[in-house]
């Protein structure tokens, strides 16, 4: 298990494939809100959020996740824990 207090704000968030994710606004709960610059087009101007559990480690100013950069976009939730597909 990860220490999510080693999760820091602005830290990059990294796919299992080295693709930058999103930057960390801060951890909420069970995940990792993402800051809204990351949020992707036709989602401008809120956050997204990424389940905890996918942390493998956290190193430097770096969260590395488990799933590819395709599988963490498809992961990804808005606040009400909806998803945004």
């Amino acid at each position: 298990m990860v220490d999510t207090t080693q999760i820091r704000e602005h830290a990059e968030v990294i796919s299992a494939d080295g693709i930058h994710v999103g930057t960390v606004d801060r951890v909420e709960g069970d995940r990792i809100k993402l800051t809204r610059k990351d949020s992707g087009a036709g989602h401008e101007g809120h956050h997204h959020f990424i389940p905890l559990d996918l942390v493998t480690s956290v190193d430097d100013n770096r969260v590395r996740l488990s799933s590819n950069s395709t599988d963490v976009v498809g992961q990804e939730e808005e606040a009400d824990r909806s998803s945004i597909h």
